[in-house]
């Protein structure tokens, strides 16, 4: 008799992409076929938008473009940061215990001492190598559509960032690109009146790689839902 298994559920294989997912901070070279990435974009196309105005344009860098963007980057100084966006005027609380916690976990894996200045500041520069990802991409919105815009790319990154894993590829949003707001629209043509939201790199893992051995924790919904009956 032929064993038959069941195929998993929906919310199983969501559960699975989610519980498999996690920020890539190493990855080999090897390129992504451009078929393969017109997929998964194709695929995020479908996020929610306020009156599906799909607020977000996408810049893909790859090849001599991923590395003129890195060394632009990479040899900028104090004087080219600046954010479209502001940044967060402090972590406290449990935000900063999430974030701490974060950072400890990358930094004992990678055998960084804590007060080891230029071991955390080359780890930062990793940001503008992206990690050794051979694409990278900026997300941006318009200005006119405010506060909701944004938000409506921070869910299309999010859906990205799944399509990314269900296609078989790693990838981690950063913060970090978008630090340098002007210099990125500059280099990649990016209208100057768009906001940079975030970038991410992208590629195939490095599983090997001691960045990659570690996974974050999430709070329990027990300290983020709030029931009302």
């Amino acid at each position: 008799m032929q064993d038959t298994l069941e195929a998993p559920t929906a919310a199983q294989t969501l559960d699975r992409l989610l519980s498999e997912r996690h920020s890539c901070r190493a990855f080999q070279p090897r390129a992504v076929p451009r078929s393969l990435i017109e997929q998964v974009f194709r695929c995020a196309q479908r996020a929610a938008s306020w009156s599906n105005v799909q607020a977000w344009q996408v810049s893909v860098v790859s090849g001599g473009a991923r590395d003129a963007l890195s060394a632009a980057l990479l040899a900028a100084g104090p004087d080219d940061r600046s954010s479209d966006f502001p940044l967060p005027h402090a972590y406290t609380g449990v935000y900063q215990d999430r974030r701490r916690e974060c950072g400890f976990q990358l930094y004992d894996a990678l055998a960084i001492a804590k007060g080891d200045k230029e071991g955390t500041a080359r780890q930062m520069k990793e940001n503008f190598r992206f990690f050794g990802a051979p694409h990278a991409a900026i997300f941006s919105t318009d200005p006119g559509l405010g506060t909701y815009g944004a938000i409506d790319v921070g869910g299309y990154v999010q859906l990205v960032l799944l399509a990314m894993q269900a296609h078989g590829l790693a990838a981690i949003a950063q913060g970090a690109l978008a630090v340098y707001s002007p210099l990125v629209k500059k280099q990649l043509g990016i209208p100057e009146e768009r906001l940079v939201v975030c970038g991410m790199s992208f590629g195939y893992e490095d599983e090997a790689h001691a960045a990659n051995s570690f996974r974050t924790t999430r709070a329990p919904i027990e300290q983020v839902v709030d029931w009302r009956d």
